[in-house]
């Protein structure tokens, strides 16, 4: 089962188990990690499961759709080259070890 290394903004570092085919909020949600609130619970509709994806992982994603790009603009931190919405990342076993780091509001 693929591993996801969640990282807050304090610098706390929280390794979740993964099982393919399920979204990085989903997992984070299920494991009770601060810092992501998920309002619309994975829809896309509203950018409160915001992270930011490390390399080299970032390159390996899918591209972002209209929808998310959209969204990433209503973040409540900046939007950087590497923001993600957490509910459109699908866990795969090519994401084995992937590092998120959580921004420090949403």
């Amino acid at each position: 089962m693929p591993h996801i290394i969640c990282i807050t903004p304090d610098g706390k570092q929280t390794e979740l188990q993964v099982a393919e085919g399920t979204s990085v909020m989903q997992a984070a949600l299920a494991n009770g990690l601060p810092g992501l609130n998920a309002d619309c619970g994975g829809a896309c509709q509203c950018a409160t499961c915001h992270v930011y994806v490390e390399q080299p992982w970032a390159d390996h994603l899918a591209a972002v759709g209209d929808t998310e790009d959209a969204m990433l603009d209503c973040t409540g931190e900046p939007r950087q080259p590497n923001s993600r919405l957490s509910c459109q990342l699908m866990v795969t076993a090519a994401l084995d070890g992937m590092v998120v780091r959580l921004p420090a509001m949403q």
